[in-house]
């Protein structure tokens, strides 16, 4: 028996209960891993609110490290005894020891600790396909400016750093003049405090009246609008989250007036659908972290049995870079 999170209907923080349930050996495909910390992202509360609906009953959690104490038929690139770390469907991190598919497990590397790796893996991987693979047509080259909402977050500490190493011009948008000075000790070149700035403005300033070639948005609903008023034309607005609420409707005809813009809507689950992709981007991912080049900051842990008082911190944006729970 392990101790694991589990919501029986969609609903508030309260709906997060700890119970035990039983597990079993992997089958083919499948390994089990026994974890030594557990990520926390904002999808989770998305899932648990019921904005990505699913059956219930539900065993939360996205990301996680640990060792792996059994491995499944077909199963080549880990092995018993391994240390690992995953984002990866389905859920259920929030747990002492799982059972799931192998294929977004990855071999962490020695000079990443657990909570490290519990904590980068799937913000970090985010960063690289947005940074890496969601590019304007124009592509983007050292001294371009991007837009990156939510700087302070996990996601976007990580894209400050690793924007900077990229030779980009990130500007940073975040709720408050502290995580404007966090963006900016990680590596933004500018940051809007968007609570009292018109961040549509002060971009427009910053970039000499051109606008950024690409808009970074996890915020959604209440970015939305001005973010498009800030790119240049052929810009693209990519997002990837939603923490205000989904973006309501808009006319496609809209984006041929403002420069015949590019929108897209991105996951990471679609990027790391196969094998191959997972290990070529946590390649990638854990090379900027053992250089030294990207940090990733754990400013919050919560013990596994205070997952509800995690969960409120982190939708009252109460939180900056990574959140962890800790067995």
């Amino acid at each position: 028996m392990t101790r694991a999170v589990r919501i029986d209907q969609h609903g508030g923080p309260e709906e997060l209960k700890i119970v035990d349930v039983q597990v079993g050996d992997p089958g083919p495909g499948e390994v089990r891993i026994r974890h030594h910390a557990i990520g926390l992202n904002f999808i989770d509360v998305y899932q648990r609110s019921g904005l990505y609906p699913f059956a219930m009953p539900l065993h939360l959690g996205m990301e996680g490290a640990g060792v792996i104490e059994a491995v499944g038929e077909g199963v080549t690139h880990l092995r018993v005894g391994d240390r690992a770390a995953y984002a990866s469907q389905p859920p259920g991190s929030y747990c002492e020891v799982r059972v799931m598919p192998a294929k977004c497990v990855c071999v962490l590397p020695d000079g990443i600790s657990f909570e490290t790796g519990a904590a980068m893996m799937l913000k970090g991987l985010t960063a690289q396909y947005l940074l890496k693979k969601t590019l304007p047509v124009e592509g983007l080259q050292a001294g371009d400016h991007v837009l990156f909402h939510a700087a302070a977050g996990g996601v976007g500490l990580i894209a400050c750093q690793w924007a900077k190493a990229l030779g980009l011009q990130l500007i940073g948008t975040a709720g408050s003049d502290a995580k404007c000075a966090l963006a900016l000790a990680n590596g933004a070149a500018h940051a809007i405090n968007y609570s009292r700035e018109d961040f549509a403005a002060r971009v427009k300033d910053i970039t000499g009246g051109r606008g950024v070639k690409v808009v970074y948005d996890s915020v959604g609903k209440d970015t939305w609008d001005k973010s498009l008023d800030c790119l240049r034309p052929f810009g693209l607005m990519a997002s990837f989250g939603n923490a205000s609420g989904p973006v309501p409707p808009f006319a496609p005809g809209s984006l041929g007036n403002k420069g015949s813009l590019y929108v897209t809507r991105q996951t990471l689950f679609t990027h790391i659908a196969t094998r191959e992709s997972t290990q070529a981007m946590a390649d990638d991912l854990f090379k900027v972290v053992l250089s030294g080049e990207v940090k990733i900051h754990i400013e919050q842990r919560f013990k596994l049995e205070d997952v509800q008082a995690a969960h409120r911190a982190l939708e009252a944006r109460q939180t900056t870079g990574c959140t962890i729970l800790t067995l």
